[in-house]
C-alpha cells in the first residue's frame, strides 16, 4: 500500500478488485481545497480506458509484479524493443502496454518492466530523464529567467513548458511523474 501522492505513469495498480495500468497522473490542487490525483487507468482485463480522481491521502494497493531490469534499446512503429541486463535476452512490448513511459524512453535508458503471470504490463522510468528539446519558439532577446513559460517539444513526442532561454538542442532534465521541466541538463 502506498500513497496516493506517490502514483506514477506505467504503474499496475489494484483497484475495485482489478488490476490497471496507470497511463497518466496529474497532481490538482485546486484553490483552498484539498489535493488530489487525477489519473487516467487502463483495465487489464478489459481493456477499457478510465479515468479517476483519488484524494491524496488515499492509500493505493500496487499489484505484486516481477520487477526486472531491462535496457530499453529502440521503438520499431509501436513496438518498443528491450534487452535484460542480466541475460540479455531481448523481448518487445506494445505502445499500448507502456502507456505514457513511452515519452521518457530513449535508446540506452534502464528501465524496470513489470511482470504479472510472465507477461508485461508496465514500465517504471527513472523520476527525472535528460530529454533534447527539438522544437521550441526561438529565444527573446534579453529573456531572463521568468515565470513566462513557452512550448516546447522533446526527441519523444513529448510537449512541456520550458523557460524562454531554452532553444533547439538544449538538454532539459524532466520530471517523469509530472511531464514538467526541472533545469537545464548539462
Amino acid at each position: 500500500m502506498f500513497k496516493a501522492t506517490q502514483l506514477r505513469p506505467g504503474m499496475i495498480i489494484v483497484h475495485e478488485g482489478d488490476l490497471y495500468t496507470v497511463h497518466s497522473v496529474d497532481h490538482r490542487t485546486p484553490g483552498n481545497k484539498r489535493g488530489a490525483m487525477a489519473t487516467r487507468m487502463r483495465s487489464l482485463r478489459t481493456g477499457s480506458t478510465r479515468d479517476h480522481r483519488f484524494r491524496a491521502e488515499d492509500f493505493i494497493e500496487r499489484a505484486v509484479l516481477d520487477d526486472i531490469e531491462f535496457e530499453f534499446l529502440y521503438h520499431e512503429g509501436d513496438d518498443y524493443h528491450f534487452m535484460n541486463t542480466e541475460s540479455f535476452e531481448q523481448i518487445s512490448v506494445g505502445a499500448d502496454v507502456l502507456g505514457d513511459a513511452v515519452y521518457y524512453m530513449i535508446p540506452n535508458t534502464v528501465v524496470k518492466l513489470e511482470f504479472y503471470e510472465g507477461k508485461p504490463m508496465g514500465a517504471l522510468v527513472p523520476d527525472t530523464v535528460d530529454l533534447t528539446v527539438v522544437d521550441t519558439e526561438p529565444t527573446v532577446q534579453k529573456a531572463t529567467a521568468s515565470a513566462v513559460m513557452k512550448p516546447a517539444k522533446l526527441e519523444t513526442g513529448l510537449t512541456i513548458n520550458v523557460p524562454p532561454f531554452i532553444n533547439n538542442g538544449d538538454k532539459v532534465k524532466v520530471d517523469t511523474s509530472e511531464a514538467r521541466y526541472v533545469q537545464r541538463a548539462q
